[in-house]
């Protein structure tokens, strides 16, 4: 390409306003195709469907809701991801009140709404191979407007230029400010066990 600039601008006349068009639009469509094999380079999945599931298991009673709303993506040049969920997208629960008080009283979801996990694999993968990889995610995950460091175990497959990812981890309530009253501590645990299936498609 830049024999071909070198050859073409001294073919020109040197200094005239032809030869300062030509370098004009030859850097911007260098500029423009590099660019492009930038972002070529990275190939991101997508999170197409979902689901998110949680369960307490207090003493006096079993807690479960689940949510198909996850979003996010995951780069498999950096081996990053983002996710989020919207916290009122879980449905499920015992009964419509139980579901209102989730929501109202203890997640605050007017004022906190989101859920995000974002970090790193640790593990490296050849994403361009079929195959099951055991790893470990390293990233911030936030809840109730705090954000803690996890490593979370993960199971990702990679299947026919498709992503499947599994995973499973507790949340401790304290540990996100989350406040269950006395009346009610024999109906809700204070660890949720969290369960999460994806299924990503590339957006190359």
């Amino acid at each position: 390409m830049w024999a071909l600039f070198i050859f073409i601008s001294f073919s020109i006349a040197p200094g005239s306003k032809s030869q300062h068009m030509f370098l004009k639009h030859f850097f911007a469509l260098s500029f423009l195709f590099s660019s492009l094999a930038s972002l070529a380079q990275n190939n991101l999945y997508q999170v197409k469907t979902s689901e998110v599931t949680f369960s307490s298991n207090a003493p006096l009673e079993l807690i479960e809701a689940s949510s198909s709303q996850l979003k996010g993506v995951v780069d498999t040049t950096r081996s990053e991801f983002a996710f989020k969920i919207f916290i009122t997208s879980f449905k499920g629960f015992n009964n419509p009140l139980q579901r209102e008080h989730f929501n109202e009283n203890y997640m605050e979801t007017t004022q906190f709404p989101v859920a995000t996990y974002s970090g790193k694999i640790i593990e490296n993968i050849n994403y361009a191979r079929d195959g099951t990889y055991t790893v470990r995610t390293k990233g911030k995950m936030t809840i109730h407007g705090i954000t803690r460091e996890r490593i979370i175990m993960a199971e990702i497959t990679i299947l026919n230029g498709k992503m499947k990812i599994k995973g499973g981890f507790t949340v401790l309530l304290s540990d996100y400010g989350i406040k269950i009253p006395k009346i009610v501590g024999n109906n809700l645990a204070k660890e949720i066990k969290v369960k999460v299936t994806a299924d990503l498609i590339s957006q190359r």
